[in-house]
């Protein structure tokens, strides 16, 4: 019985240890990789001779890693513009602003759709209307009150 035991928490204890190692115990994200930045080339200033371990200076000190943290639930921040052709004649043009969509209609009457559920970059709705879109590659689907969906190509 002791026995038994003894070889259970030696088997359990090891896979315990591995899996504490691979969790960060401050609850930072960890980093993604580190990348050492470039050094700017000036091409009127002369070349500078490598200083040595031997030879450094006093109070000089290698450049900080430049760290890089990747965090997927973070909303984008750049802002695209794309146009659609849809299959009624008419064009819109979406802008994408993250979280958030700006859909200049063939009118140029602007609409702002905010992304239902907030955490995806798919399904955007109005608010007032409850019109919705929903983007899938290159194609938009596009629902409004009262009319059937268009489907918009890119």
């Amino acid at each position: 019985m002791a026995f038994s035991r003894t070889v259970r928490v030696s088997l359990v204890v090891p896979l315990l240890l591995a899996a504490a190692a691979c969790v960060p115990q401050d609850g930072a994200p960890k980093v993604a990789s580190t990348v050492s930045p470039a050094p700017a080339q000036q091409p009127t200033a002369p070349a500078a001779p490598p200083i040595s371990a031997t030879s450094k200076a006093p109070g000089t000190s290698a450049p900080p890693a430049t760290k890089i943290i990747t965090d997927l639930t973070a909303p984008r921040t750049t802002v695209g513009t794309a146009t659609y052709r849809c299959g009624n004649g008419g064009t819109i043009t979406i802008q994408n602003l993250g979280s958030s969509l700006r859909v200049f209609g063939p009118d140029g009457a602007a609409e702002e759709f905010a992304a239902s559920p907030a955490n995806q970059s798919s399904r955007y709705q109005e608010a007032a209307t409850h019109d919705a879109i929903v983007i899938d590659g290159r194609e938009a689907l596009l629902m409004k009150r009262g009319s059937t969906p268009q489907t918009c190509k890119r």
